[in-house]
């Protein structure tokens, strides 16, 4: 079995893995999940006008970053095994394994009920290689198709928050420890993909989370400088875990996208960017609309492209997009070493 892709396509596929940054519908099979986008009017600005799964008015970065790579959007991985399964797609043509909730730590199904996390997601990508290796009938085949594909991550986030919203966690770790938990935590499930085929890795660093409405509304709508140091600290520590872990690992290469300069950068100078309003969610309810999930009776902004945020954590469509250019084309202020475009090439 050989696999040949079109020219227009620049990697033969895009896995992804995450949270609801880039959850593209998985938490929809998650019958106890707390954590679901199923319901207007997230979707109103997606090509079908109806809700996916996605935190977004429209498409989120996993399906930007698909686009720049010439691909359709990797489909939720529980859609493919699920019973109801009408997909036709081949876990060769990209998977998303993400889920809204997830964090680097297991712990947070106890805030969202039920998510995907980190660890199980690779669990579940080593099921899919197994089935791949199966379906191609040789390693070494498998192998040269996945050293050509892209493994996203995107996560970390929940993992602060959690950490921020809990007096619990606050008691037992000192926040420097929790990070560097968490660090060595997705180092060990990064090197776990890598000995199953991923080569190529785009990794997202973490936002600037205390300036996201819900934080904000806590805030006198100011951002939290502490969630924001702690980010910055934990990207730190990321791009340090990132270079070690391209030294032990011969042919792994990465691009690292800082999410937190980005999202700066937007909420700096957001008229160049077409952008009114950095600091209220377009959906919610409350002050900044941050006081409460994005719900079918939320207040609604009029102008979804004028909004940095579409509800209380995640940007709109018109944010992951520029997102996900500058996570392809990027200068070195957003990416390191590499952008994903130089990636490619390697």
């Amino acid at each position: 079995m050989s696999f040949y892709y079109c020219e227009a396509q620049k990697a033969p596929a895009l896995y992804v893995f995450g949270d609801s940054l880039v959850d593209v519908g998985n938490n929809n099979y998650l019958k106890l999940s707390i954590a679901k986008a199923n319901h207007y009017p997230y979707g109103i600005d997606f090509p079908t006008k109806k809700p996916t799964g996605r935190f977004s008015n429209g498409k989120n970065a996993a399906d930007f970053i698909a686009e720049e790579l010439g691909l359709a959007s990797s489909p939720p991985y529980l859609s493919l095994v699920s019973k109801a399964n009408n997909n036709n797609a081949s876990l060769f043509d990209g998977v998303s394994f993400a889920s809204a909730g997830a964090g680097i730590f297991d712990a947070n199904d106890d805030r969202f009920r039920q998510s995907i996390p980190l660890t199980k997601q690779v669990d579940y990508y080593l099921q899919a290689y197994e089935e791949m290796r199966k379906q191609i009938g040789s390693a070494a085949s498998l192998q040269s198709h996945l050293s050509r594909c892209v493994f996203a991550v995107v996560i970390g986030s929940n993992d602060l928050f959690g950490y921020f919203d809990s007096s619990d966690l606050r008691h037992k770790n000192t926040p420097q420890q929790y990070v560097d938990s968490m660090l060595s935590s997705l180092k060990a499930q990064l090197q776990r993909i890598y000995d199953y085929g991923g080569r190529k890795f785009e990794i997202a660093g973490v936002g600037a989370i205390g300036c996201c409405p819900a934080y904000r509304v806590k805030n006198k709508t100011e951002c939290v400088s502490e969630a924001n140091l702690w980010a910055v600290k934990y990207n730190d520590g990321l791009k340090s875990t990132l270079h070690q872990l391209q030294l032990q690992n011969k042919g792994l290469t990465y691009s690292y996208f800082d999410t937190y300069a980005a999202l700066t950068d937007l909420t700096t100078n957001p008229s160049f960017y077409g952008f009114a309003e950095v600091r209220a969610a377009c959906c919610g309810v409350g002050e900044l609309r941050g006081n409460g999930p994005c719900l079918v009776v939320s207040s609604l902004c009029s102008n979804r492209d004028d909004h940095i945020f579409w509800d209380q954590y995640h940007p709109s469509q018109a944010a992951s997009r520029i997102f996900a250019d500058k996570i392809f084309n990027g200068p070195s202020q957003y990416t390191s070493p590499i952008n994903m475009r130089q990636l490619l090439a390697l």
